[in-house]
């Protein structure tokens, strides 16, 4: 999405949400999508990752609680890893985005 932003640039604007009359650019849905992804695996308020679920040990050990998985699932509302866990696949592509994430946060207050 982040390459068809920057091919159309700011022109074209989509509802986000549907049906809100909200208008967006492509980047800013791009950036969103990112965000959100990478939050799965980033700590919350509490120092919990979603990626856990309620597995104790994971959450509070501190010696796995580094140790982050990528599963090849994900529960669509909480975030919790779902499936075949330590996938190379699809799920690899959140390295990718913490990086350009953190890269995109050194230059603005945007995620």
């Amino acid at each position: 999405m982040h390459r068809y932003a920057r091919f159309f640039s700011d022109d074209i604007l989509i509802e986000r949400p549907a049906g809100s009359g909200n208008k967006v650019t492509l980047t800013a849905i791009a950036d969103d999508l990112a965000h959100r992804l990478v939050s799965i695996f980033l700590d919350d308020t509490r120092g919990r990752r979603p990626v856990f679920g309620d597995t104790g040990l994971f959450q509070t050990h501190p010696d796995w609680h580094d140790l982050l998985p990528f599963h090849e699932y994900f529960h669509g509302d909480t975030g919790r890893g779902a499936g075949a866990s330590h996938q190379t696949g699809w799920t690899a592509l959140v390295a990718d985005l913490v990086m350009r994430t953190a890269d995109r946060g050194a230059t603005s207050n945007q995620p």
